[in-house]
């Protein structure tokens, strides 16, 4: 095994174009969520292509900008590059495993796509160390397979939603939100994205839009309480509302037939349902209001991680 940190692939491969890795795992429902992000978005797009087509461990890939992420399942699975050998290279994920505090993800590359896995993603901020199984898996180029082993920290993901923090005459949730997500600076946590999440706006009590916001953070377990303390603390201190409702979920996903997804947006949610909704699907409340806001802070976390449509009315798609 021969093992080198980002700053021995920079020497040894020159410098290359991976700008970010990151692996969030979820144990409990045996997932992983895996960022990549890269100079150009050509790549990606190509990467991600290849990595869906040849199987191996992803069950999902999405293109945004230069990042890429990746749905995975824990585990070891067979590849199949299929025709892609042969003609074109290919690129795989096999295998993504925890151990300790850190997550292994297993990589097979064929010609030009080994040089993505072998060279320039061992050189992203984020890896830890590369393992490699021999020295022919450092010679990169022409029509070699390579295989390496990328040692990252591991993370967990962790959806927080906010709601009912303005008045007729003052706020809006959305800005609070931002700001809060700029303001957080923790170590061991990084936030990913910010997303508006439309809610039924046939609801009589709101404000005008109707809309919650969720905040997503790649946070290292021992950091979590951390966080949601300054989710809180921060969201409390600058609220205009009395009515103010966060919620959160640590985890990849939810199960695509609860009824709740709909609901948020179609239906007129009591409170006491949208406690009991979060109670079922893992969502915990640490507001210290338990007033209305709670039923738009549970939908932001619902549809926190669900694409665009989150920001339509229930049905609407680009």
């Amino acid at each position: 095994m021969i093992t080198l940190t980002p700053d021995d692939a920079k020497k040894r491969f020159g410098p290359l174009f991976s700008q970010k890795f990151l692996v969030m795992v979820d144990e409990c429902s045996g997932q992983a969520e895996i960022i990549e992000q890269c100079r150009a978005r050509g790549t990606i797009e190509w990467d991600a292509m290849n990595r869906r087509r040849a199987g191996g461990a992803v069950t999902g890939c999405a293109v945004e900008g230069t990042a890429m992420v990746i749905n995975a399942k824990l585990g070891t699975y067979p590849i199949n590059f299929g025709a892609a050998s042969g003609d074109i290279g290919g690129q795989a994920l096999e295998s993504v495993k925890v151990t300790g505090d850190e997550v292994i993800t297993t990589w097979v590359g064929i010609a030009g796509a080994g040089v993505g896995i072998a060279a320039c993603l061992p050189q992203a901020p984020g890896v830890i160390r590369a393992e490699y199984p021999t020295e022919d898996d450092l010679k990169v180029g022409g029509a070699r397979t390579n295989r390496v082993r990328i040692v990252s920290p591991q993370y967990e993901k962790v959806c927080i939603g906010i709601d009912d923090t303005d008045t007729k005459t003052e706020g809006a949730t959305w800005v609070m939100a931002l700001k809060c997500a700029e303001a957080c600076r923790i170590d061991g946590v990084e936030s990913l994205n910010m997303r508006l999440v439309q809610l039924n706006p046939a609801v009589p009590h709101k404000t005008t839009n109707c809309v919650g916001s969720a905040l997503n953070f790649a946070a290292r377990p021992d950091a979590i309480d951390r966080l949601l303390d300054f989710i809180r603390t921060f969201v409390e201190n600058n609220t205009f509302s009395k009515d103010t409702g966060i919620a959160y979920h640590r985890g990849i996903g939810f199960p695509s037939d609860s009824p709740a997804f709909a609901a948020v947006k179609t239906e007129i949610m009591t409170l006491a349902q949208a406690e009991d909704t979060a109670k079922a699907l893992g969502i915990v409340f640490i507001d210290n209001n338990g007033r209305k806001g709670r039923i738009g802070a549970l939908g932001a976390v619902l549809w926190g991680n669900r694409g665009i449509e989150a920001a339509g009315l229930y049905g609407e798609h680009l």
